[in-house]
């Protein structure tokens, strides 16, 4: 339990369901050290606030609303504008890609729906304090996580680089492979495209669902629904 002397950090919340924000505010009001300043269901609602207020970390689902901003590009959006706030998503679903992407394009931490409260306030503080939060379960399959962990922790003191782009860790064939299954076409028709065997074209898939941390064709569609086109 945080001591009378503890830096007090103020929160703003971003989700969709208020039901959710009732709940994480109601459990961070009894937290000496952590003030909710502002409880909002959309991106422009937050905006609005966050140029009247600062905050010292924003608490953000991942997913909005369908008329919403994505969560990558709300991210890059804040991360730009609000320097001084630091973000922690919280995502009923992800994925090694998508921790990466959301640590790349700004984000200090990335937290699973399904953790209990507890383990919410201990990723505020973290983030408030400026580490970066990550479940264990996140850091076995994210590629270079210690380079980004380092860039993260001197964030202050030099410009992020662009966001990485979904597709860099796919090789060229790999690129190939998904942009035809993306345009509907069979692993059959896109050997035949390539002159490559089908098991060839079948591997080439696997690889590169594996480098993306996804495992089934929904997830591959999900995802440039939310990333944009590969190549």
């Amino acid at each position: 339990m945080p001591t009378s002397m503890s830096k007090m950090y103020t929160v703003m919340l971003l989700d969709d369901h208020e039901m959710v924000r009732q709940g994480i505010e109601l459990g961070l009001d009894k937290e000496a050290d952590l003030e909710v300043i502002g409880s909002f269901g959309t991106a422009r609602d937050l905006f609005d606030a966050l140029v009247r207020t600062s905050a010292d970390v924003v608490v953000m689902d991942f997913t909005l609303g369908p008329s919403d901003v994505d969560g990558l590009s709300l991210i890059q959006s804040l991360n730009r504008r609000f320097k001084q706030c630091r973000l922690l998503i919280v995502s009923s679903h992800y994925t090694p890609a998508t921790v990466s992407l959301a640590l790349r394009a700004g984000s200090w931490g990335v937290l699973g729906k399904t953790q209990n409260l507890t383990e919410l306030i201990t990723a505020i503080r973290t983030v408030a304090q400026g580490r970066i939060y990550l479940q264990p379960c996140m850091l076995p399959g994210l590629q270079d996580v210690q380079a980004i962990v380092d860039r993260a922790t001197i964030r202050s003191k030099i410009e992020l680089s662009a966001p990485q782009r979904l597709n860099a860790c796919l090789t060229p064939k790999e690129q190939e492979v998904l942009r035809c299954f993306l345009d509907g076409m069979s692993v059959s028709s896109i050997a035949a495209k390539f002159s490559r065997s089908a098991s060839t074209i079948s591997t080439q898939k696997q690889s590169a669902y594996r480098k993306l941390g996804i495992k089934t064709d929904s997830e591959l569609f999900k995802f440039t629904q939310q990333f944009g086109k590969l190549g």
